[in-house]
């Protein structure tokens, strides 16, 4: 079997430093151009990829990211079979990007209701020394995690935040969303329009309220009792879509703050005897790919998942790399889909 080439061979084949080396693999400073092109011909000869702990060789960065989810939903998402599609936007976004210079990116779970969450975040940055720490809700917003980060210098970037703070935050504009997907319903004529709301440990489920709020007031249309709670689980959809049917005046029209919970207001719309969109319009928010398949498929708001932990990825990246001038607030843009769940109301 053919021994892997390793920096030490490249070293050799060029007459330098295994220090040189890294310095050239890592576009370091002090090194002459006739140095770089003999190590790079070595590369080029031997057919050297470089590894990570060669490049952490250079000293000030270690190539790594790590990105915090919160444990209990991951969990709790991957074992109830309701999927985790969320999540597999956010990795394949943030590794792609990384992958373009050379970084990798480290996934962990941490409770971020934990009272010790300082003491798992503080091991995690002892175990991997990442140059940089990608949050995302509602770690985005847990000043325990954030303050642990600003007090250590580390770059971190908040996903789904658009709270004043340190670190890159990086979101959506979730009120504008959320007006958008009532705003649809009102323009095909439903005046009782619903909305099933977050769990309130995100800051972007208020965002979502406030602009269906928004939306609704401006036409003279807000009914307090069409609210109703939800936690982005499915039984809080089946719970707050039950509510909603039990009003004396039902909505015709029912905006839900994740995917989840729309197809939870759609189970029981249809055990209900109510047909979509005929007697009930739904719009979603997430649009993960199970709300393309459901019956009908529904409607939804786009959330660029992958695009916002790329956006995360490269700044952090930019930063470490010592770019100035980088924006500290980016606003990813949402697209509402428009698909067959959403109808005028019955006259």
């Amino acid at each position: 079997m053919r021994r892997a080439v390793t920096i030490k061979d490249v070293a050799a084949e060029a007459g330098v430093s295994l220090q040189t080396v890294s310095r050239v693999i890592n576009d370091g400073p002090n090194v002459r151009d006739e140095v770089k092109a003999r190590v790079n011909a070595a590369i080029a000869k031997l057919g050297y990829t470089p590894s990570l702990a060669a490049r952490r060789m250079g000293g000030s960065r270690s190539y790594l990211l790590l990105a915090l989810n919160d444990r209990d939903r991951t969990i709790e998402g991957w074992t109830s079979g309701q999927g985790t599609d969320w999540v597999d936007q956010m990795l394949m976004g943030g590794m792609l990007e990384c992958a373009k210079r050379g970084y990798r990116m480290i996934f962990e779970l941490v409770d971020t209701h934990s009272a010790q969450v300082e003491r798992e975040v503080a091991g995690a940055l002892a175990a991997l020394h990442p140059d940089g720490v990608i949050l995302t809700p509602p770690h985005s917003d847990n000043p325990q995690i954030t303050e642990l980060l600003q007090r250590r210098g580390l770059p971190f970037a908040r996903i789904g935040s658009r709270a004043d703070g340190a670190g890159f935050a990086i979101a959506m504009d979730d009120a504008a969303a959320a007006r958008a997907a009532t705003e649809h319903l009102a323009s095909a004529g439903h005046r009782r329009i619903a909305f099933i709301a977050g769990s309130a440990d995100y800051a972007l489920s208020s965002a979502r309220l406030d602009g269906y709020v928004q939306a609704l007031e401006q036409r003279g249309l807000y009914r307090p009792e069409l609210v109703q709670p939800g936690d982005f689980t499915f039984e809080s959809g089946v719970a707050a879509m039950t509510a909603l049917l039990a009003l004396p005046e039902p909505p015709t029209a029912v905006v839900a703050s994740n995917d989840q919970m729309t197809l939870a207001a759609l189970k029981v719309a249809t055990e209900r005897g109510l047909a979509v969109p005929a007697d009930l319009s739904l719009i979603s928010f997430d649009d993960t790919p199970i709300v393309r398949f459901s019956h009908p498929p529904l409607t939804a708001i786009r959330q660029p998942i992958a695009d916002m932990t790329a956006c995360a990825a490269a700044l952090l990246m930019r930063a470490k790399a010592g770019e100035a001038g980088l924006p500290l607030e980016s606003l990813v843009p949402f697209a509402l889909v428009e698909r067959a769940s959403v109808a005028p109301p019955r006259r």
